[in-house]
């Protein structure tokens, strides 16, 4: 089967990278790179498994070979291991954020699983502290706002997804952590095994956000499930929606935005080309989205690239990349002059080009 390929033009690429993003569904530890991974296990003095490839170039071609989203996670969780200290998790981040400034980026908000450091002896405060700095450093300096949001991994036992809500209460209580999100593999942990988790965290800050993983693996009614047990006002992925026509009428009358990873579905399988994702389904059924990396370290393209990737697979025009655009600043948990600022930027970079 062959499959579209519109190009994209030189005026394209300049109109995508001039482009205000904003990235929604971006994992910190999915931006640890071959090229940060080694020196960070030489600097904390770690050993990986046997079979683990031993070089940057190496690791960089496994990365190309996942099998499934089970294939990716093995070394999501092994490479996990150099981070430590608090300046990992700073430099972790700090590189994220210095790479995708270059490429338009203007508010990113970042996921982070503490369960997969507080399993290793590193205490949540380690971690939060680390990444909140990278934060404040990437306000003041680069101007990109920030929101983090602490994920359970819904693999884990409730208990300890339990256990780890209570140790951040005081990060939530004083707004450093600002939203609760639910990852890692959705087949078998449907959304209602962690009801209590979120009413729990709701009850930390009125001003406290939900969002979920949800309708990626599994069906439609996982993403139905989040909504009206989980109480999140975002779905993370949620690609199955356009399995229930009740449900795209919902997304798009409530406005609940889809955070779709176009790059990371492909690289894990779930579609065969980046073409087949549902994406023209929801723009005619306004349903809003938006365009983000996931785990872009490992899945090989930050987000210029991974625009790029979707307009040679749909070949859309500027209205329609405006259209998304928008849809992704309102979509946000920013501050309503900030998202009318980032709006007019939009307009005026649609109107250089036209």
């Amino acid at each position: 089967m062959s499959y579209p390929n519109h190009g994209c033009s030189d005026e394209m690429k300049s109109f995508l990278l001039d482009l205000p993003k904003c990235e929604h569904h971006l994992h910190l530890e999915g931006t640890l790179g071959p090229e940060l991974l080694f020196p960070l296990a030489k600097r904390n003095n770690i050993s990986f498994p046997d079979d683990f490839p031993k070089t940057e170039e190496e690791l960089a071609d496994t990365y190309e070979k996942f099998e499934g989203l089970d294939g990716f996670l093995k070394y999501y969780y092994i490479s996990m291991a150099v981070l430590i200290t608090e300046q990992d998790f700073f430099d972790l981040a700090w590189t994220y954020f210095t790479r995708v400034h270059k490429e338009g980026l203007v508010h990113a908000e970042v996921f982070f699983d503490p369960q997969g450091h507080t399993d290793r002896g590193v205490h949540i405060d380690v971690v939060v502290s680390g990444f909140k700095k990278a934060c404040i450093k990437a306000e003041n300096e680069l101007g990109i706002s920030t929101k983090l949001i602490m994920c359970l991994l819904r693999h884990m036992p409730v208990s300890h997804c339990e256990e780890t809500i209570q140790d951040s209460k005081k990060h939530f209580e004083n707004g450093t952590i600002q939203g609760l999100g639910l990852d890692s593999s959705e087949a078998n942990f449907p959304p209602e095994l962690f009801i209590e988790c979120y009413k729990t965290v709701s009850g930390f800050h009125p001003d406290v956000k939900l969002t979920a993983h949800a309708g990626e693996e599994s069906g439609a009614i996982n993403v139905v499930t989040a909504l009206d047990k989980l109480n999140v006002t975002r779905i993370d992925h949620g690609i199955n929606s356009v399995e229930d026509p009740e449900l795209m009428k919902r997304l798009s009358d409530e406005k609940v935005m889809l955070t779709i990873c176009p790059v990371s579905n492909w690289k894990i399988q779930l579609v065969k080309d980046i073409s087949e994702l549902p994406f023209q389904k929801l723009l005619d059924a306004d349903v809003p989205f938006s365009i983000n990396s996931d785990d872009p370290a490992y899945f090989r393209n930050y987000i210029l690239d991974t625009f790029i990737l979707v307009q040679k697979s749909f070949g859309w025009d500027m209205k329609t990349w405006v259209k998304i655009s928008k849809n992704s600043i309102r979509g946000s948990w920013m501050e309503p002059e900030r998202m009318k600022l980032l709006e007019d930027k939009v307009d005026q970079i649609y109107a250089k080009y036209n």
